[in-house]
């Protein structure tokens, strides 16, 4: 794959390239020296892209990418380099995963693509009437959120202990070091975490976070306060030293049921039975193909099934768009989607959404339409969705129904989601990861949980109950697919996706990407804007995820505010489309392998709209 412009490289990645490959050795952690204040909380700090020729680590702090860095450096793996970014982005970067959270983690170790699913789980003592008020109306999101009612049995660390077992290089009990040293040094508070914590309106609530977070007077800590959480560290020594039965069995677990259950006025259903009872599954990854309008090379896009709807939706959108017009549009001049491609790209996106809101559920309670979820990425019926799209905005999509199925449930209405973070991995050994994870809201269910009030800090839990339907079935009673069930893990929008060459004879071939985002429903577009980007427009990385963000989720269409001609929204409007231009904060990584003069590179980019950077060797 060639770019069709080198975007710039950072000093400091042009030095690591040039030094050429890193000796591996023991892992032997050292504090990172890293910029205290990486850039602006809101807004736009430009990112430069990076270039590494042995392996590379991108995540949504620098603190957590170094931690993965460092991993790596040592002969680390993959999914060791990702057990270390994860336990210090529940640090730096609590109010988006943690070890009370879940993930979706895809892996590609170059004989196969793993789907590894840690999402969380509905406890046993929940049933299809969780978010329903007295009068049988759903519940206000707020009142569902906060507290104990929203909180679903945690699964990232059950599904990274798992993994580690099957792909791990380095020991458990090293990976958590880097996160350990910096809950105990303490890390200083970026912009970003402030800004969130003024804007923050709940989590002041609960004691133990209000401790944490705020001063005496019940302001956030100022950027650049140095705020350590012992708490966390003894948690995390206790999962290095124990496995995950130190976090879903005694103390601890006791500590997340009583801080569940006790909740003064929105208690949930959570027992100790529930944590320990966790299993991560393995699924298979779902893979379609897509053929490239840059160089007309098939790619073959692998991304995580059921119970997550990011790879149908992202597969949907991007195989009815080549099944449009759209699919021959370049940006204009300036480097911007236009916006003719923009409305075939919400068109599809309209019928996209409107099949996930139909049949998209946790695929161990809910059967996919036609006996497979590849029906719903069948070339046949993309190209009959794509025959819906005219000439004037369909204003609202229809499911469809794929391989003749026909179906009981109901579709969900639209709903509230949030939160996340994403990892994107490269090792030295060619083994490739893209994980993507969730305490779901912003801070979750605003509930700090510490086997120690006398110590500072603890971990976050997470409100993913409310990915459910608050609605177990429309007006007139059909069930809907995504509603409470026990035991039953919510629909997702994660979307870690894994990009592959297509060889001729129809094998997999190399690695092309690895590339995810936070964003609530709207990861789907992140991802999917990135993923065109570099397949379809030949974008680096970088250039690709700068692009500025749009979407549709079967309603209004969504552009980034600020970031496109007023001419582009008058003919969107035009074509009886309904526009709001708005606040879309992506976090995308992304690295991308290519070959420039010669030599072969992994070409890294990080969200300029977010704190991360991409580091390697």
């Amino acid at each position: 794959m060639q770019p069709t412009r080198l975007f710039a490289l950072s000093a400091v990645a042009l030095a690591a390239l040039l030094a050429g490959c890193a000796s591996s050795g023991p892992f032997n952690y050292t504090a990172p020296n890293l910029p205290a204040q990486p850039e602006g909380a809101s807004g736009w700090t430009d990112k430069p892209g990076w270039a590494t020729e042995k392996f590379a680590v991108a995540a949504a702090n620098p603190l957590a990418t170094d931690a993965g860095y460092q991993v790596l450096k040592a002969g680390g793996s993959a999914v060791d380099a990702a057990i270390a970014v994860q336990m210090v982005l529940g640090l730096v970067e609590p109010q988006s995963s943690g070890i009370a959270g879940g993930a979706f983690l895809m892996l590609s170790t170059g004989r196969e693509v793993e789907a590894w699913d840690g999402r969380e789980t509905a406890p046993a003592a929940a049933d299809e009437k969780l978010f329903l008020q007295a009068d049988g109306k759903p519940m206000p999101f707020p009142e569902a959120v906060v507290g104990g009612r929203s909180v679903g049995v945690p699964g990232a660390v059950r599904m990274l202990e798992a993994a580690h077992k099957a792909h791990g290089k380095l020991a458990w009990a090293d990976l958590f070091k880097p996160a350990v040293d910096l809950a105990e040094r303490g890390f200083q508070v970026s912009p970003r975490l402030n800004t969130l914590l003024q804007s923050e309106k709940f989590l002041k609530n609960d004691p133990v976070a209000a401790k944490y977070f705020y001063d005496a007077s019940g302001q956030p800590w100022p950027v650049g306060h140095v705020l350590k959480n012992p708490e966390y560290a003894e948690v995390l020594r206790g999962i290095a030293a124990r496995g995950s039965v130190a976090l879903l069995e005694g103390p601890v677990a006791q500590a997340i049921v009583n801080k569940v259950n006790q909740h003064p006025t929105n208690p949930g259903k959570l027992s100790m039975a529930d944590l320990a009872g966790y299993q991560p599954k393995r699924r298979t990854a779902l893979c379609h193909d897509l053929l490239s309008q840059a160089n007309q090379q098939t790619y073959q896009v692998c991304g995580f099934p059921p119970p997550s709807s990011g790879a149908i939706a992202v597969g949907q959108i991007l195989g009815i768009l080549g099944q449009t017009p759209g699919a021959r549009l370049k940006p204009d001049a300036a480097g911007l989607p236009t916006a003719d491609w923009l409305y075939f790209y919400n068109e599809a996106a309209r019928l996209a959404f409107a099949d996930r809101a139909q049949y998209v559920a946790d695929p161990d309670f809910v059967q996919p339409p036609g006996g497979s979820w590849s029906t719903l990425l069948a070339p046949g019926y993309l190209a009959d969705r794509a025959k819906l799209i005219g000439a004037q905005s369909m204003k609202v999509g229809q499911p469809g129904q794929p391989g003749a199925a026909k179906t009981s449930y109901a579709p969900m209405a639209n709903q509230i989601e949030y939160g996340t973070s994403h990892i994107s991995i490269v090792d030295a050994d060619g083994n490739a990861l893209a994980m993507t994870t969730t305490i779901e809201d912003q801070f979750g269910s605003r509930q700090m949980v510490t086997t120690n009030p006398a110590r500072s800090g603890g971990f976050l839990l997470n409100n993913e109950l409310t990915d459910f339907s608050f609605a177990p079935a429309d007006a007139q009673g059909r069930p809907i697919a995504n509603r409470v069930q026990p035991g039953k893990r919510p629909r997702s929008s994660m979307s870690p996706t894994l990009v592959f060459e297509k060889a001729a004879d129809g094998q997999r071939g190399p690695l092309v990407m690895s590339a995810g985002s936070p964003g609530g429903a709207l990861i789907i577009h992140y991802t999917a804007k990135t993923l065109n980007g570099v397949l379809n427009w030949g974008m680096t990385p970088q250039q690709a995820i700068d692009l500025p963000n749009f979407g549709n989720t079967n309603g209004p269409t969504m552009l980034e505010e600020k970031k496109f001609p007023p001419a582009t929204v008058e003919a969107l409007r035009v074509r009886g489309a309904e526009v709001r231009e708005m606040n879309m904060t992506s976090g995308l990584q992304a690295i991308t392998r290519t070959e420039i003069h010669g030599k072969k590179l992994w070409l890294g980019g990080a969200d300029p709209r977010r704190e991360g950077v991409v580091m390697g060797d």
